[in-house]
């Protein structure tokens, strides 16, 4: 299904709070944008979601499996899914053959674990035609031959993407999708997180600095700042909210109004 919800998530760091009793419920067919200024606690929410960190206090529920005991690989069986998990899978095989190991990691090729995959070429055939689909998709067909060590930094983005859609998950996660990408490299990204959204039996996780990618995509925002969460809306609404411009805009609440005017006059 999709619903993600977290109860009270806190984690501490000695006697820093780093995410303090974060309570958010992530509805099926939404994509989410999580925003907030630097050292606000964005990616350590994610890290407590996915796992990757263990929680002081506070539950993390999935259709309301409950998560919050789970590692890190048990939660992206269980649904859960963030793409930079499955970076450098396998550095030293091809793209090919990292997105066609993924494919046969998902429920539908779970038949064929333990068996030789190379003698039984109807099975094989099957796996390898499902990664060049996703391959097509992600526009990485090109580089299907190549080492996932030899991929420049845009190339690997991709293919964290193209890792994740074969997964399967009902929860997608993404931290910072576009970092480091060139120009001509983030719009691949972009639309494939559109192509996911469309798919209202997904739930998306946007972790995002750039607010004309928010704006465009999100239908909602999530504010943190210093921890904790301080807004949690629709774009237009929490971005008109005070807290908002000071805290993540960094403004004062009367420049940050003029500065949403300008914005709207040259219909950005």
């Amino acid at each position: 299904m999709g619903v993600l919800q977290t109860q009270n998530l806190t984690v501490r760091f000695g006697g820093h709070v780093a995410v303090n009793a974060v309570s958010c419920l992530f509805e099926l067919g939404t994509l989410t944008a999580i925003v907030g200024p630097n050292g606000a606690g964005k990616t350590t929410y994610f890290n407590l979601i996915s796992g990757q960190l263990p929680a002081s206090e506070g539950r993390v529920l999935l259709d309301d499996q409950e998560l919050t005991g789970l590692s890190a690989s048990a939660r992206t069986r269980a649904g859960l899914g963030r793409a930079f998990q499955l970076t450098n899978l396998f550095p030293n095989l091809t793209v090919l053959e990292n997105v066609r190991l993924a494919v046969q990691a998902t429920e539908e090729g779970a038949h064929l674990r333990g068996l030789n995959l190379w003698s039984i070429w109807q099975d094989h055939a099957k796996l390898t035609q499902q990664a060049q689909d996703i391959l097509v998709q992600v526009a990485m067909m090109p580089q299907a031959h190549a080492t996932v060590a030899s991929l420049p930094h845009g190339d690997q983005r991709k293919l964290e993407v193209a890792l994740l859609m074969a997964l399967k998950p009902s929860v997608y996660m993404f931290d910072e999708p576009t970092a480091g990408m060139s120009q001509d490299e983030a719009p691949v990204i972009l639309n494939l997180i559109r192509q996911l959204k469309s798919d209202k039996t997904k739930t998306i996780l946007l972790v995002e600095h750039k607010m004309d990618v928010v704006r465009e995509l999100a239908d909602r925002i999530v504010v943190l700042h210093n921890g904790q969460l301080v807004a949690d809306g629709e774009p237009t609404e929490v971005m008109a909210m005070k807290v908002v411009q000071e805290a993540y805009l960094g403004v004062k609440p009367s420049a940050a109004q003029a500065a949403n005017v300008a914005h709207a006059k040259k219909g950005v």
